[in-house]
């Protein structure tokens, strides 16, 4: 992705947070796009701020197809095609896997994976169709590669995620469109407040909100990087065509150490019946995906 004014960008999350970011440097770079949020009040402010007339406002629940699929034909009834897709809304739920109930299962996957899946599902078959190429990011987190006890279902979503982008990237490469994961650390941005926009609806079994620790997280996140400079290093992986986007350098060492003790697990085990079989078709899957990622690289 090399020019991105006069495209459309769709921004999920987009009145807060790494998403707020995404807008302000999108309309620098000359692009036309829509602030999906579900805060109706906080997309209104984003508007007012920004005061531009290639930026409009989407109430959207991502977790819902048709709720997606009415912001798109929104989008494009004023902006035409999206060419940018950009999946950043997602929410945290701090609790570990045993505690939570099939609710807290339901809320997190339905914003933090069904939301980017409905963006995907929505987006990209229109602009496949478009012909004019574009670019998807999923925003992720360094949580998609270490795990914690603690935000176990965010986790897992993260997890998910990741995977997604990798294939998509893949397949999505012959159509001139890209694909990227944005891996976060800490943001200054609200996912601390995440309770206050649980539906009613996903409640059952909830924990009462732990008022002390949510202070705690909103002290913690005033050091978090500033959502502007995540913005940029975004554009400048788009550009290079990146499939992983570490804004954080920090977590460099600590991804080492991991991909070494990944390793470490690793047994020379004798070469069992169907060994020679099994690792010939390896071979051939391996040389392929190799290949495959060298031109990715390149393209």
């Amino acid at each position: 992705m090399k020019d991105f004014a006069g495209r459309t960008a769709f921004v999920t999350g987009g009145a807060h947070g790494v998403g707020s970011g995404l807008v302000r440097a999108l309309l620098a770079e000359g692009c036309n796009v829509a602030i999906a949020d579900i805060r109706a009040g906080s997309i209104q402010q984003a508007l007012k701020e920004l005061n531009s007339e290639r930026a409009m406002g989407v109430q959207v629940d991502v977790s819902s197809r048709e709720a997606m699929a009415r912001a798109a034909d929104e989008v494009e009834a004023k902006f035409g095609p999206v060419s940018l897709l950009f999946n950043n809304a997602g929410i945290n739920l701090f609790q570990t896997i045993e505690e939570s109930s099939y609710d807290d299962w339901d809320w997190v996957m339905g914003v933090n994976l069904h939301g980017p899946i409905n963006g995907v599902m929505t987006f990209v078959p229109r602009m496949v169709a478009a012909g004019k190429g574009g670019y998807v990011v999923n925003t992720a987190s360094m949580a998609a590669l270490l795990a914690a006890g603690k935000p176990g279902i965010y986790n897992t979503t993260k997890f998910a995620l990741r995977g997604m982008s990798e294939s998509l990237r893949a397949s999505l490469a012959p159509h001139g469109i890209g694909v990227s994961v944005l891996c976060p650390g800490l943001v200054k941005s609200y996912i601390y407040a995440s309770d206050e926009i649980r539906p009613d609806r996903l409640k059952a079994g909830a924990k009462p909100v732990d008022t002390v620790n949510v202070k705690r997280l909103a002290e913690i996140h005033e050091f978090g990087m500033e959502p502007d400079v995540i913005a940029q290093r975004v554009l400048e992986a788009m550009r290079e065509n990146r499939f992983h986007i570490f804004t954080h350098p920090e977590f460099r060492d600590e991804l080492r150490e991991l991909f070494d003790e990944i390793l470490q697990d690793f047994r020379d085990y004798p070469p069992d019946a169907g060994f020679e079989q099994r690792t010939g078709f390896e071979k051939i899957r391996r040389d392929g995906y190799k290949q495959q990622r060298k031109g990715l690289r390149s393209t």
